[in-house]
């Protein structure tokens, strides 16, 4: 089976829209971090009815970001699988449109979501993790003087860093799947 590819750059509000269901981001995600499901595998993950979970599935299907497996275990089973492994949008592109602007401002609120929750998830599990990912995990800050064209180059260099670094760790006895998030906003009159 092959592995999602690259990042899908959403053009279109209507498909930045249909992604920002709440249930939709969650399935998405879960494909993407899981693996392929069936729409009864993810429905009662996610406390939803298969019937749901099908018709999200559909619709993600709809605008290109959920594909159905083709090898099939049986003829009736439909398992579903993602197509891109990131998506990604233009907040320029997209602020033409109220709609636009909504669907981006939904899925940042949601990004900030998953951040708060694998926090909070951690720190429920700390004691479990062991002292050198007791050590190893946490946030930072900083705050820099950076023109647009820089902020775009720090994006596209933690991205090649991360998957340089993936890469060099594939294997190792202690890999674990690893929540990053990196957020950069201009402010202007706030002291730091």
């Amino acid at each position: 089976m092959s592995e999602p590819s690259g990042i899908f750059h959403v053009k279109d509000p209507q498909a930045l829209k249909a992604v920002a269901h709440p249930l939709r981001v969650r399935l998405l995600g879960a494909l993407r971090v899981d693996g392929p499901a069936t729409a009864t595998e993810l429905a009662a993950r996610f406390g939803e009815s298969s019937g749901s979970t099908s018709y999200h599935l559909r619709q993600l299907a709809r605008y290109g970001f959920v594909e159905e497996v083709p090898e099939r275990r049986d003829a009736r089973e439909r398992r579903w699988r993602p197509v891109h492994k990131y998506t990604s949008w233009s907040e320029l592109e997209l602020s033409g449109s109220p709609e636009g602007r909504e669907a981006a401002g939904f899925l940042r609120d949601r990004q900030i979501e998953v951040l708060v929750q694998d926090r909070e998830r951690f720190e429920r599990e700390r004691e479990s993790w062991g002292p050198a990912w007791s050590d190893a995990a946490g946030m930072s800050d900083d705050a820099a003087r950076l023109t647009p064209a820089s902020v775009s180059l720090l994006y596209e260099r933690f991205r090649a860093m991360i998957r340089e670094l993936e890469a060099a760790d594939a294997g190792g006895a202690d890999v674990e799947r690893v929540s990053l998030h990196l957020a950069a906003f201009p402010a202007r009159g706030y002291a730091r």
